[in-house]
C-alpha cells in the first residue's frame, strides 16, 4: 500500500508540475507579445524615442514574466522537493498546488502587458515625459501581480502544510476547492487592474498636467477590481484551516468542494467588469478634469453594483462550508 501511494504522490506531483508551468506561461507571453507589438507601432511613430520605448518595453516584459516565475517556482518545487507519501491526501496536495498557480499566473500576466503596451505609446507621443509614464507602469502593473502572489502564497501553504492526520474525503475536496477558489479568483482581478492601468498610461501621455490626479484615480479603480481576489483568497483560507467533517460521505466533501469552484468562477466577472468601468473613468478625467468628482463618484457606485455578485458567490460559498 505504501509503493502505491508513494506512486500516485510522484504522479500527482509531476501532474501538478506541468499544469502550473503549462498554465501559468499563457498569460506572460500574451502579455510581453502585446507589449512588443505596443512597442513596434510605438516606434513607428516615433523612430527618435525609439531607446526609451525600448527600455520600457523590456521594463514592463519583466514584470509580465513575474507570474511565470512563480509558476515555475511552484513547478520546481514539485518536481524535485521530497513530500511524505503517508496519505492520499499528499495526491491532491499537489495536484492543487499545481492548478492555483498556473491559473493564478494567467490573468497577472496579460493584465500586466496593457499598461506596458500604452506606456510606449505614449512614450512616441510624449517622449519627454517618458520617465513618469514608466513609473505610471511600473506601479500599475504591480499592482496586477498581486492575485498571483496570493495564488503563490495559497500554493505555498498547500505544499508545506501537513494535511495527512485529517479524514481523506472532505479534506482532498477542501484542499482542491481551496486551489480553485485562489486560482480561479485571481483571473478577472488581473485583468480588470490591467484595463485600469492602461488607461492610467494613455490619460497621462494625453494630459500630463493631470498625472497626479490620474495615478490617484488609476490606483483607487485598481484597488476595488482586486476585492473578489482577496474573496477567493479568503474562501481558500477557510477551506485549508476550517476543521473537515470526520465523515466519509460524499456530499459533505462535495459542498466542500463546490465551495472554492462557486467563489473561484464568482470572481471573475466582477473583477474583469470592474476593471472596464475604472478604465473609462480614468480615460474620462484625462479629458475632463472639471468633472473628477462626479466621475470618481460614479466609477465607486458603478463598481460596488458590478461587485454585487461577487458578493452572491462569496455568500454561497460560505454556505456551503458552514451550513450544508
Amino acid at each position: 500500500m505504501a509503493s502505491d501511494i508513494q506512486t500516485w504522490v510522484s504522479v500527482s506531483a509531476f501532474l501538478g508540475s506541468g499544469l502550473s508551468m503549462g498554465i501559468g506561461a499563457i498569460g506572460a507571453a500574451i502579455g510581453e507579445g502585446y507589449s512588443a507589438a505596443c512597442a513596434n507601432a510605438a516606434i513607428s511613430r516615433n523612430p527618435n524615442a525609439s531607446g526609451e520605448i525600448f527600455k520600457a518595453m523590456l521594463v514592463g516584459q519583466a514584470i509580465a514574466e513575474s507570474a511565470a516565475i512563480f509558476a515555475l517556482v511552484i513547478a520546481m518545487l514539485l518536481l524535485f522537493s521530497k513530500f511524505p507519501a503517508d496519505s492520499y491526501v499528499i495526491v491532491a496536495v499537489m495536484l492543487s498546488a499545481g492548478i492555483c498557480m498556473g491559473l493564478g499566473a494567467v490573468g497577472s500576466g496579460i493584465g500586466s502587458g496593457f499598461p506596458t503596451g500604452a506606456a510606449c505609446l505614449g512614450i512616441s507621443r510624449q517622449p519627454q515625459i517618458g520617465n513618469r509614464l514608466t513609473t505610471n507602469m511600473l506601479i500599475g502593473s504591480a499592482v496586477c501581480q498581486t492575485p498571483s502572489i496570493f495564488s503563490m502564497v495559497v500554493s505555498f501553504i498547500l505544499l508545506f502544510t501537513n494535511f495527512s492526520n485529517q479524514w481523506p474525503i472532505a479534506t482532498c475536496a477542501a484542499i482542491l476547492g481551496a486551489g480553485l477558489s485562489a486560482g480561479l479568483g485571481s483571473i478577472g482581478p488581473s485583468l480588470g487592474g490591467g484595463f485600469v492601468a492602461q488607461a492610467g498610461c494613455e490619460g497621462i501621455a494625453r494630459m500630463p498636467g493631470r498625472a497626479t490626479i490620474l495615478t490617484n484615480i488609476m490606483l483607487l479603480g485598481q484597488a476595488v477590481s482586486q476585492t473578489t481576489a482577496v474573496y477567493g483568497l479568503l474562501i481558500s483560507f477557510i477551506l485549508l484551516f476550517k476543521s473537515v467533517p470526520e465523515s466519509s460521505a460524499l456530499a459533505p466533501a462535495m459542498a466542500l468542494l463546490g465551495a472554492g469552484i462557486c467563489m473561484g468562477f464568482a470572481a471573475i466577472g466582477p473583477g474583469i467588469g470592474e476593471g472596464y468601468v475604472g478604465q473609462k473613468a480614468v480615460d474620462a478625467i484625462a479629458r475632463n478634469d472639471d468633472v473628477t468628482a462626479v466621475i470618481t463618484r460614479t466609477m465607486l457606485v458603478g463598481q460596488a453594483v458590478t461587485e454585487s455578485t461577487g458578493i452572491y458567490g462569496m455568500v454561497i460559498a460560505l454556505v456551503l462550508i458552514f451550513v450544508v
